[in-house]
């Protein structure tokens, strides 16, 4: 059933695009996993073997990992396909 100039079905497809790119981001977020480097991915220093062992598939430095820590930025939570005003534009 659809209203006024929407196809059939828009609502669903609505509704598994927000659902599909919450589980995207979600798997974005996950930590790492295989094995872990012996020396940074980014600036090459050693990484210590108590990190590589208490979080198995690390790829970054303390140093390194605090600097990528401080640059995320979390998006908003507002479902910008299905707003009004997104389309009133």
């Amino acid at each position: 059933m659809a209203g006024g100039w929407a196809k059939d079905g828009a609502v669903s497809e609505q509704i598994e695009a927000s659902v599909s790119d919450e589980l995207k981001r979600m798997q974005a977020r996950r930590g790492p996993v295989g094995e872990s480097l012996e020396f940074c991915a980014e600036c090459e220093e050693e990484i210590p073997e108590k990190r590589r062992k208490a979080i198995p598939g690390v790829k970054l430095c303390i140093d390194c990992q605090q600097e990528r820590d401080a640059r995320f930025v979390a998006k908003g939570g507002i479902n910008r396909r299905g707003s009004k005003d997104s389309q009133l534009k």
